[in-house]
C-alpha cells in the first residue's frame, strides 16, 4: 500500500489512503509502522476517509496503537497532503473528526487551523474535579505542581516552571499522564515564560511519549497562559521541531498557524 511521510513542527505522521479501500485493525498497523526501528518510523498513523457531513474524515492512531480524538500538527499535514495530492481542489476544508468537525485552510506554504473553542469545564475536558482547573494544585510523584487544565478535543495539562530544559520527560511525564485526576489519561505541557507574545514548549503526549510538537497543546497553551494572565491572547510557541502561532480571538475560537511538509513516500505491506 502506498504511504506518505509528513511532518508539522518535527512531529511525524504516516499517511494511509482509506478513501476507496479501507484497511483493517488499524491500530495494529499504527503499532507497526510508527516502530522506529523496525517500521517506518512516526509519532502516529494519520488515514483519510468519506465523511458524510465533512469533505474527509481524518483517523488518528498513536504509536501504541490506540486512537485519539484530535492532532492540531496532524490536521495541518492531514490539509497539505489531500491538497498537495490532488485528491481536493479546495484550499478552505471541513475535515471531521472525533472532536467534531476542524476547518484547516491553506495560506501558502503555511496552514491555518480554525481549532474551536476550548472546553474549559472539568467534568468535560476530563479530569477528576468541577469548574475551570486553573492554578490548580495537584500532586505528581510527591511534588505539588499548580496545573491549567484545557480540551482541545484532547485533555490537556499545562504547567508553566522556571526550567524546562533540564526536565526528565521520560520519568515525569508517565506520571501526569497515568495519574488519576486524569480518568482518559492526559496531554503534559511543561512551559517556560519567555516574554508575554513568546513561550517555550515541551510536551509529553498520552501514547506516544515526549514528541517534538503538539498542535492542540500549543493551542491549549495559548489559551492557559491567557487565563493565568502571563501570556497575550496572541502568542508564539516555540516547540523542538519549529514554532506555532497561536491566537485566542476575541470570538472564543482558537486559531493555529503553522507548517506542513512531506518527508517521503513509498509502498508498504501492511
Amino acid at each position: 500500500m502506498q504511504f506518505t511521510k509528513m511532518h508539522g513542527a518535527g512531529n511525524d505522521f504516516i499517511f494511509l489512503d482509506c478513501l476507496k479501500k479501507d484497511v483493517p485493525n488499524l491500530g495494529a498497523v499504527a503499532e507497526k509502522l510508527c516502530d522506529r526501528r523496525f517500521g517506518i518510523g512516526a509519532d502516529q498513523l494519520l488515514t483519510v476517509h468519506p465523511s458524510k457531513v465533512a469533505d474527509f474524515k481524518m483517523a488518528i492512531y498513536n504509536a501504541d496503537g490506540s486512537e485519539v480524538e484530535m492532532c492540531g500538527n496532524g490536521i495541518r499535514c492531514f490539509a497539505k497532503y489531500v491538497y498537495d495530492h490532488g485528491i481536493t481542489k479546495k484550499r478552505d476544508l471541513e475535515i471531521e473528526t472525533l472532536a467534531g468537525i476542524i476547518r484547516p485552510r491553506i495560506v501558502g506554504e503555511m496552514v491555518e487551523v480554525d481549532m474551536g473553542e476550548p472546553i474549559l469545564e472539568g467534568r468535560k475536558i476530563p479530569v477528576g474535579a468541577e469548574g475551570r482547573i486553573i492554578n490548580y494544585p495537584l500532586t505528581v510523584d510527591g511534588a505539588t505542581y499548580e496545573v491549567t487544565c484545557v480540551s482541545m478535543g484532547n485533555p490537556h495539562c499545562v504547567l508553566f516552571l522556571d526550567d524546562i530544559d533540564s526536565l526528565e520527560l521520560a520519568k515525569i511525564g508517565p506520571k501526569f499522564e497515568h495519574h488519576p485526576f486524569f480518568p482518559k489519561r492526559v496531554n503534559t505541557e511543561f512551559i517556560k515564560i519567555l516574554n508575554p507574545a513568546e513561550v517555550k514548549m515541551r510536551v509529553w503526549e498520552r501514547g506516544a511519549g515526549e514528541t517534538w510538537a503538539c498542535g492542540t497543546g500549543a493551542s491549549a497553551v495559548g489559551v492557559a497562559g491567557a487565563l493565568t494572565g502571563r501570556t497575550e491572547r496572541e502568542v508564539t510557541v516555540h516547540l523542538k521541531g519549529g514554532d506555532l502561532l497561536i491566537e485566542w480571538r476575541d470570538d472564543g475560537r482558537v486559531y493555529m498557524t503553522g507548517g506542513a511538509e512531506e518527508v517521503f513516500h513509498g509502498t508498504v505491506r501492511v
